[in-house]
């Protein structure tokens, strides 16, 4: 028999613009979109680590993260 001792997903997130509105309006419903989804995260218990949060010159956003896989252990994965 075997048993997941630690499980982690690691995923890179690319949050793009909408192309039919205002640049400058789309790039503020971006970012609202990645702190909703963090908030999400949060809000589901999910333990996650932020590796890394870009900003694109066009104001889509390319988030790097190691989160728990589904409600499996984490083990050292996001120490």
């Amino acid at each position: 028999m075997k048993r997941i001792q630690a499980a982690c997903i690691c995923q890179t997130l690319h949050f793009l613009l909408k192309e039919d509105v205002e640049r400058q309006w789309a790039a503020k419903q971006v970012q609202q979109e990645v702190e909703h989804y963090k908030q999400g995260l949060e809000r589901n218990q999910t333990q996650y680590r932020i590796v890394e949060e870009n900003v694109q010159p066009d104001g889509s956003v390319i988030l790097k993260i190691i989160k728990q896989y589904n409600s499996s252990p984490v083990g050292d994965y996001l120490n």
